[in-house]
């Protein structure tokens, strides 16, 4: 046993010394495009924390006018102020934004839209993961109804503005666990039968369908659509699961930092000339394979007319 316990113990010591390589390994794709967007109105959520945070940071860097919208806004603060000190952008502002309620998501886009006559990108960034099972505050499971739900109508409040501001584009952040999702249409608050880990699976895959669906319906409007594997990356999303949480940490080597995953995000926001690919999946910063599942047409239109059901809006 002993002998065992010092081997692992080696191994840990020399997996922990290699770090920097094994993360450079890692770290895939980089965003390449120089363009500057000064004036260009950009909305995140999330980007209190993590990928939506260094999103945010390139963002403003770049001369944009940078809203970060997240449920925390003491600690919304805290990460623009410090991104306004590193980048010398003051334009770096927070807004209070709930995904887990409609009525939140409306005060926002309602108070964004009275404050701002453009929007050129709209990142739906924020998410759960492996959240207990829990009820949002107008009833949907919390997986479904924070990464998909959310984001679904806080798309439609803020399209007529995008609409106006175009070309603009929309990107979704979806994960590579959308391989293991299905759209389980007669138990989609999975009341019937609950697993964190396949909920968060389902939610991942709706936004990749949503994204198809989405950028069908807005062909010729001048917004585009793209969804995102940002890639395995070390970040609070894990925070629901002590277990995760301890294999996150054992295996922070082989994983990306915040950085290196906001790249695709980065990537599919400013990149020139990728208005042909809109609708399409994207990891690494180039677009890439998705389950038969997330190709499917019906379930894509079904799952949009669910969604307006369920959310009480008519989007045609």
């Amino acid at each position: 046993m002993l002998v065992i316990l010092g081997l692992f113990t080696s191994f840990l010591s020399i997996l922990y010394l290699t770090a920097p390589s094994i993360r450079k390994f890692f770290a895939g794709g980089v965003c390449t495009t120089s363009v500057q967007i000064p004036g260009k109105v950009v909305v995140i959520t999330g980007a209190n924390t993590g990928i939506g945070k260094e999103t945010a940071r390139e963002l403003a860097r770049r001369g944009a006018r940078v809203y970060i919208a997240c449920r925390d806004v003491l600690k919304g603060e805290s990460a623009a102020s410090e991104i306004r000190a590193d980048t010398k952008n003051s334009q770096v502002l927070v807004r209070k934004l709930d995904l887990s309620d409609t009525k939140s998501i409306r005060a926002f886009a309602e108070g964004f839209l009275a404050e701002e006559k453009k929007l050129h990108i709209l990142i739906n960034n924020a998410g759960v993961m492996l959240y207990p099972y829990s009820k949002t505050a107008d009833g949907f499971e919390t997986h479904l109804g924070v990464n998909h739900l959310g984001h679904f109508l806080l798309t439609y409040l803020l399209l007529g503005r995008l609409k106006e501001s175009a070309p603009s584009r929309v990107v979704n952040l979806s994960s590579v666990a959308h391989l293991g999702g299905k759209i389980r249409f007669h138990d989609l608050q999975g009341d019937k039968r609950y697993c964190s880990g396949f909920a968060y699976c389902h939610s991942k895959l709706a936004n990749v369908l949503f994204t198809r669906e989405l950028a069908k319906r807005l062909q010729g409007t001048g917004v585009t659509a793209y969804v995102v594997h940002p890639g395995i990356v070390m970040s609070e999303i894990v925070r629901h699961s002590v277990v995760m949480c301890l294999l996150w940490r054992l295996f922070s080597p082989f994983f990306k930092s915040t950085r290196q995953g906001a790249q695709t995000s980065l990537h599919c926001a400013l990149a020139e000339g990728l208005e042909p690919l809109s609708g399409k999946y994207f990891s690494d910063c180039k677009r890439t394979w998705v389950s038969p599942r997330a190709r499917d047409k019906k379930t894509a239109e079904r799952l949009w007319n669910v969604s307006c059901e369920l959310l009480g809006i008519q989007w045609e």
